[in-house]
């Protein structure tokens, strides 16, 4: 079975021990992707460790990895893998930027639904 692009991305954070990851269904909500995903780390080295791992198997399945911003001060990191975007917070910024709040109207997906 190949695994989708999404898929990558949720197992590569989740082995890597990411917290509380969310999935957001950005179809229909905006146009910059059609998912985000959205975790949380305890320390900059865990943020700068999860974000290196999404991107290095993402690169491995052959997916292009269009830009990786924020690694230097780990506090936010984005993923952009084009159709996916990963978001990896440090606990603290997670709270303050909210972006389950902010992108409230997209619907969550359930990835252990789709791998059943």
């Amino acid at each position: 079975m190949t695994s989708t692009l999404l898929e990558i991305a949720y197992k590569a954070l989740d082995d890597k021990k990411a917290e509380d990851i969310v999935v957001l269904n950005m179809e229909g909500v905006s146009l910059i992707a059609d998912q985000f995903i959205i975790s949380h780390a305890n320390s900059e080295r865990q943020v700068q460790a999860i974000a290196r791992e999404v991107a290095d198997k993402a690169s491995e399945a052959g997916h292009i990895v269009k830009r990786i911003e924020g690694m230097d001060i780990a506090r936010w990191v984005l993923v952009d893998l084009g159709d996916v975007v990963v978001h990896v917070f440090h606990r603290d910024e997670r709270d303050y930027y909210n972006l389950e709040k902010l992108w409230g109207d997209a619907p969550l997906l359930d990835m252990a639904e789709r791998n059943e």
